[in-house]
């Protein structure tokens, strides 16, 4: 259950950044096409928390870069 808890949070962080670049700097969301997270073509696809940690940090990267 710990890493479902660990896992809603992250996806919580992401969403919440995502809604704050799109309002503060709508210009950033073009470049979220660029960003190196892929999910695997297949019907049941597994993402992980590093995948999730990793796409944080990228948005959080981004963000950084404008302020």
């Amino acid at each position: 259950m710990k890493n479902m808890d660990t896992e809603h949070k992250l996806y919580e962080k992401i969403m919440l950044l995502l809604e704050q670049l799109k309002k503060d700097h709508p210009e950033l969301i073009n470049f979220l096409d660029e960003t190196p997270l892929s999910i695997p073509d297949n019907k049941e696809p597994k993402i992980g928390l590093s995948v999730l940690q990793d796409y944080l940090n990228t948005l959080q990267n981004l963000e950084a870069l404008k302020r």
